[in-house]
């Protein structure tokens, strides 16, 4: 009994660590082919507004015919964005900043609208 005592804390411990990376990081043990992160946010500043959305192909597989729509008729083509591919895109001008909707030819579709971050003291615009 006192020899099986290492193998039962052995099993145990791999075990935890198994339902550990299931269901305490982000994507788990799996990761979707076709994902897509994104966030637009506008900052009011005192003579003007600042705004830009970040987009992170957040899959395995490269996402084409990406498309943002702005609304107002406002649309930006981006083409293809490979797996972990971070970028920043600023609002054509005159935009009405009220939400972005992100397609994709492989099926993806994300609407968001933009938020505002907490201004903190210190920082430009608060």
């Amino acid at each position: 009994m006192v020899n099986k005592i290492p193998i039962i804390g052995g099993i145990i411990a791999a075990v935890t660590g198994v339902v550990f990376v299931i269901f305490f990081t982000p994507n788990g043990l799996t990761q979707e082919e076709y994902s897509l992160s994104v966030d637009p946010t506008k900052e009011k500043q005192s003579l003007f507004i600042m705004a830009r959305v970040s987009l992170e192909n957040t899959g395995t597989k490269p996402l084409t015919n990406v498309e943002l729509n702005f609304g107002d008729g406002d649309k930006i083509y981006l083409g293809t964005l490979k797996p972990g591919q971070y970028e920043i895109i600023s609002p054509p001008q005159g935009n009405s900043l009220q939400f972005v909707i992100v397609t994709s030819s492989e099926g993806v579709y994300v609407s968001k609208v933009y938020r505002e971050p907490i201004a903190m003291p210190g920082m430009m615009g608060s």
